[in-house]
């Protein structure tokens, strides 16, 4: 193995005074761009050079994060003094430039004539002439200073397209009928027809059905699923949730048959709670599925809870299911 591969291997086992001191010169160095802008570009490079020197110490992971930061402190405090050295007096005029090359190139005439050697140049104002650009004659000069083969598809005109202009006028105003507009339909509070409370009307049916089995326990497929009507048996459930929460309705599960069963019950008092009483909260999931499963497996063929009619409600002079 080279000696190379050896220094730059991984080692857990490093000294620690070896790696408190490099650790150390990596903090002094990035210090350095991160309290100090006015480092000179000689200074960048003694940088540079120092975290290479510093990088062939580094053994762990840690001391090479280290390397990244400083890395990455010197490529943005570079890029500052690149952006700072464009902004100044003497920057690249990219527009100024591009005029020019359109200019040369016979796409614009200039306003006083240009000599006949193509080395002059010409620093007067332009004004649009509309030619096609004479891609050669700038070929001809780039040749004299590329070594570069010519291909055939060089530069494509993006200079050659000229810039659309926006054209702002008034637009035709849009004038409605008065005529064809209407009025939105007002509601008063007396058009809406109150219906009774349908949650409280359907609860206390299922607590009458209950009542009338005389304490008997029922299947609750049974009871609450509806062979005609599947939406019907899914607000059935919903309804005998609340007989379970207040506690008139106890659920569960036959020893014997291991079928689920509901009953009605005594309602518990707060003194029933306090000695100890704990309610119990189940999560029952129903869909369509089951519902199916369940009508063949319990065979129901009427259901147990009467079909209840689709319920409407009038606002103004329209019904809504």
């Amino acid at each position: 193995m080279p000696a190379a591969n050896v220094e730059m291997a991984y080692d857990p086992d490093q000294d620690q005074e070896a790696t408190r001191d490099l650790r150390k010169k990596y903090r002094e160095t990035t210090q350095r761009f991160t309290e100090n802008q006015d480092i000179s570009t000689e200074d960048v490079a003694a940088a540079l050079n120092q975290a290479d020197t510093l990088f062939n110490e580094v053994r762990a992971i840690n001391e090479a994060t280290n390397d990244s930061a400083l890395l990455v402190h010197i490529s943005m405090f570079s890029a500052a003094k690149a952006r700072a050295m464009k902004s100044g007096s003497g920057a690249f005029d990219v527009d100024d430039f591009v005029a020019r090359l359109i200019t040369y190139m016979g796409g614009r005439k200039p306003l006083t004539p240009v000599g006949d050697n193509e080395e002059e140049e010409d620093t007067s104002e332009y004004d649009a002439g509309g030619a096609p650009l004479d891609w050669e004659r700038i070929g001809r000069r780039a040749l004299a200073k590329s070594k570069r083969v010519p291909v055939m598809d060089f530069m494509l005109g993006p200079l050659s397209i000229e810039q659309k202009k926006r054209n702002i006028g008034k637009r035709a105003r849009l004038e409605k009928n008065k005529d064809d507009m209407k009025k939105p339909q007002e509601i008063r509070e007396e058009d809406i027809t109150r219906s009774e409370n349908e949650t409280t009307k359907n609860v206390a049916t299922l607590e009458r059905i209950l009542n009338d089995l005389d304490g008997e326990a029922v299947n609750i497929f049974k009871f609450i699923i509806n062979p005609h009507d599947f939406p019907q048996s899914v607000e059935n459930l919903f309804y005998l949730s609340f007989l379970i929460r207040d506690g008139k309705c106890a659920f569960q599960i036959e020893e014997e048959t291991g079928e689920p069963t509901i009953m009605l019950c005594q309602q518990p008092t707060q003194e029933d709670y306090a000695d100890g009483l704990v309610k119990n909260q189940m999560v029952m999931e129903f869909d369509m599925q089951t519902w199916k499963r369940a009508i063949e497996v319990f065979d129901i063929t009427e259901p147990m809870i009467p079909q209840r009619p689709k319920s409407e409600t009038r606002i103004g002079s329209k019904w809504y299911g």
